[in-house]
Order: structure tokens, then sequence, then C-alpha cells
């Protein structure tokens, strides 16, 4: 083990009076508290971390009571696991018992607490961690405990299992896909070979995580700058086809994705985002397997199956104002959004006018059509399916006017489509065979 410190100055959020009303409260009884984990690395990064995490060697109930105690609400949200999720204004922080591991099924971990708060205890809860980088924990004056040379790796750009690879993954298999990530996040050069190997060997139970889980990490993955150089990597390795049967990678071209969203997000328009990623690994039609696999809510659902499916939409309508702003209404913004820039991607030639069609769907606003059901109510017509026909043929009008005709402009188009249609009813009548004929028809 090798004790130091975080850099100096301690960065705002270690320091801040919420954290520091936190620690006063679980050290009342004179355990000793630590940060622990992702935003100890985070620190020595100089990152903003995601999450604050702590340990301390008291129990749960111990944990919930000196909470309660300091008047700091407290959630017992895995406090099996010995997890206290503890609320100060703005911080919300994970309180976790010094533990050990007593059985794994490659999904959940059965765990003993280590209440005595050794050095002892402290090392056996950092070693059933993940990563070397995620082991690390500090106190709150910034003394660094570092059990796995977590430290040094961190330096060298390394991810590394901790202990035995194969072992450390058989814990959670979902450790192969945190391994991808954290590899992406943090590491440079090629990947610790031993952990690599840990990850391919274990293709054959990844069937055995749950699509949440899955689904978690690969969006996580797919947000990563490089995601490209991840996604190779999961696809030389085997995991890729496991997670997603029937996926292609095509390197060049997602890679010309990520190109172009950050040329957009560099222009001030829409930040990247995962879900073109994703439908550009799959062949069209497996939007709905794919949304089941992974147990995506209605809306991804629906954004994966539009991302999927054509777009009555050429570059010949893109480049014309009228009709790429006809297909917004139709379609709306963020499937057109999403068929330009897939498009795109087979013409770089196109990358000017994509961009600018990008940041009119992102800035675009829908036009509000100007009638109601009401308003044809208001010419005698009884209720009926007629009005809605009569209304979409009016809507239809408008939008292909470009949407500028106003209220009264619409009324008038109205009131001349329900003159036309009780002239020729009149004449239908008047005439039995043109009846007939309007019957027939």
């Amino acid at each position: 083990m090798t004790a130091d410190g975080l850099p100096q100055p301690l960065p705002d959020w270690m320091t801040a009076a919420p954290v520091g009303r936190l620690f006063a409260a679980l050290a009342a009884g004179g355990a000793e508290v630590r940060f622990v984990g992702g935003c100890v690395r985070d620190a020595l990064l100089g990152l903003e971390p995601a999450d604050i995490d702590l340990a301390t060697p008291e129990p749960p109930e111990t944990v919930m009571r000196r909470l309660a105690a300091a008047k700091l609400k407290a959630i017992p949200t895995g406090i099996e696991h010995g997890t206290v999720t503890a609320v100060v204004p703005p911080l919300v922080a994970q309180i976790t018992t010094l533990r050990r591991d007593v059985a794994t099924d490659g999904r959940h971990a059965e765990v003993a607490f280590a209440a005595d708060g050794s050095e002892a205890s402290w090392a056996a809860d950092a070693v059933r961690r993940d990563f070397t980088v995620n082991a690390l924990s500090a106190g709150p004056d910034g003394r660094l405990h570092d059990y796995t040379e977590g430290r040094a790796d961190l330096a060298a750009g390394r991810i590394r299992f901790i202990g035995v690879p194969e072992q450390r993954v058989a814990e959670d298999y979902l450790r192969v896909l945190r391994f991808f990530r954290f590899h992406g996040r943090f590491a440079r050069g090629t990947p610790d070979p031993a952990s690599l190997a840990a990850c391919r060997a274990a293709t054959g139970e990844l069937h055995r995580l749950s699509g949440e889980r899955i689904r978690d990490e690969l969006l996580k993955i797919l947000a990563l700058p490089n995601a490209s150089e991840v996604l190779a990597l999961m696809q030389d390795s085997g995991v890729l086809p496991v997670l997603l049967p029937g996926a292609g990678f095509d390197a060049a071209r997602f890679m010309r994705l990520l190109t172009l969203q950050a040329q957009i997000a560099a222009a001030g328009g829409i930040e990247p985002e995962v879900w073109p990623r994703l439908a550009l690994l799959l062949p069209a039609g497996q939007a709905d397997a794919v949304a089941d696999r992974l147990k995506l809510s209605n809306a991804q659902r629906l954004r994966l199956q539009g991302l999927l499916e054509p777009l009555p939409l050429d570059w010949a309508a893109v480049g014309d104002d009228e009709a790429f702003g006809l297909a917004l209404y139709r379609h709306g913004a963020e499937r057109c959004r999403d068929h330009v820039l897939l498009a795109a991607l087979a013409d770089p030639a196109r990358d000017a006018l994509a961009a600018q069609r990008l940041a009119m769907a992102a800035s675009w606003r829908r036009p509000v059509f100007p009638l109601r059901g009401a308003d044809v109510l208001a010419l005698g017509l009884s209720p009926s399916p007629t009005i809605s026909l009569l209304l979409r043929d009016i809507e239809t009008w408008w939008a292909a006017a470009g949407f500028r005709p106003d209220r009264e402009a619409c009324l008038l188009h109205l009131r001349g489509l329900v003159r036309d249609g009780n002239e020729a009813e009149a004449g239908a009548l008047a005439d039995p065979a043109a009846e007939g004929r309007q019957k027939r028809s």
C-alpha cells in the first residue's frame, strides 16, 4: 500500500460545506471516513466527478443513526449491501460500509461487513473492486491510500483488473463491458493483455446479464468521443457480436459519423447523440429485436425505428427550404435530423448542406395550424368523420403553401371546400344517375 496526497489545493467539491457536514456527521463516533472509488480517481485527473462515494467501517444502521442525529436525510438505497444515500443539498452521496465478498455468481455478490476499521479492512474493501484505478481512497485532508498501484496505472493510461482478471470478471460479467468503457475513457495505447484476454474468454457468459445492465453500459460506450476505437476492440474481441447479434461495424463509416457530429457540435449545433451511433451498427428491421433485448423505453424504441426506416426525402428536397420545412412538419425535427445526418455519411460533398439543415432542424418550432373542428361546425355541418377529413385537407393545403396562409385565409379555403361539397351533393340529388355514381365511388 502506498500513501500519498492528492494535488493541493483540493478541488472545490471536496472542500464544499455540504461535504464537510457529511464527514462531521459520519465521524462523530470516531470512525475513519474516506472518499473512495471514481471520485478519487477523478480528483487525480482534475475532473469533476459524476458521483461522490464515501466509505466507513461502521455498519449501515449506525450510518443511518449518525445522519439522523445530524439532521441529514438518509435513504437506505442498498442497505443489504451496506449502502446508504445521504442528501445534503445540493450534495447527494453514497456511503458504503467496508465489506468483502463472501460469494458471487457472475451477477450479484453476497457480502460481509468489516467493522473493525483496520488498515487490513480498508485493503480488503479495495481489492474487491474491479480496476486498480477505481480502488483508490482518500481522507478529507487529501491523504491518498493506494493498495493496488492504481495511481501508477492511471498515470500510465492503463486499465487493469485487480488481482486475477478471470476471477474479477467471473464475479460480475458486466465488468467486461466496464473494461471497454474505462479503457475508452482513461487508457492510452493498447489494452492490458491479461485483462483483454479475460474479457474475450467471458463472451459466452454475457447472455446472463440483464438487458438493462447491458443497455446502460453500451450507451455509455457509444457516447465516448473515441467510441469507434472502443467498438473496434469489442468487435475484434467477440464481445460486440454477442451484445448485438447481427451487428455490422464499419469502422470508416462510424468514424465519419463521429467526425460529423463533432463538427456540428463545434459549430453550435446539437451535441452528439448515441442513437444514430447505435443505428449505424444495426441492419434494417432490427429495431424491435434490439429494443426488446436492451429493454428500451417506448420513446427510445420509436427513435431507433425511425433511424432504421427510410424517410421519403431526397437531397433535392433537403436543399429546398419549403420542401424541408414540410418534411419537418410531417416527420418531426428529430427524425429529419437523424435522416440528414445518416444520409450525409455517404456523400462528403453534402456536409455543408447537412450542417445547415441540422441547424435548421435544431431551431425549428412546429407551426400551429390555425383551424379547429369548431370552425367547421360553425358553418353548419353536423359532427361526423367529414369534419376531420376537411381539416386534414386544409392542413395539407396550408402546409404545402409554406404555412403562410393565416387564419382568415384558411377559413376562406374552408368555406370554399364546404360550398363545393354542398354543390356536389345538390347536383347528385338532382341527377339520380350521378347519385348512384357517387355511392359506387
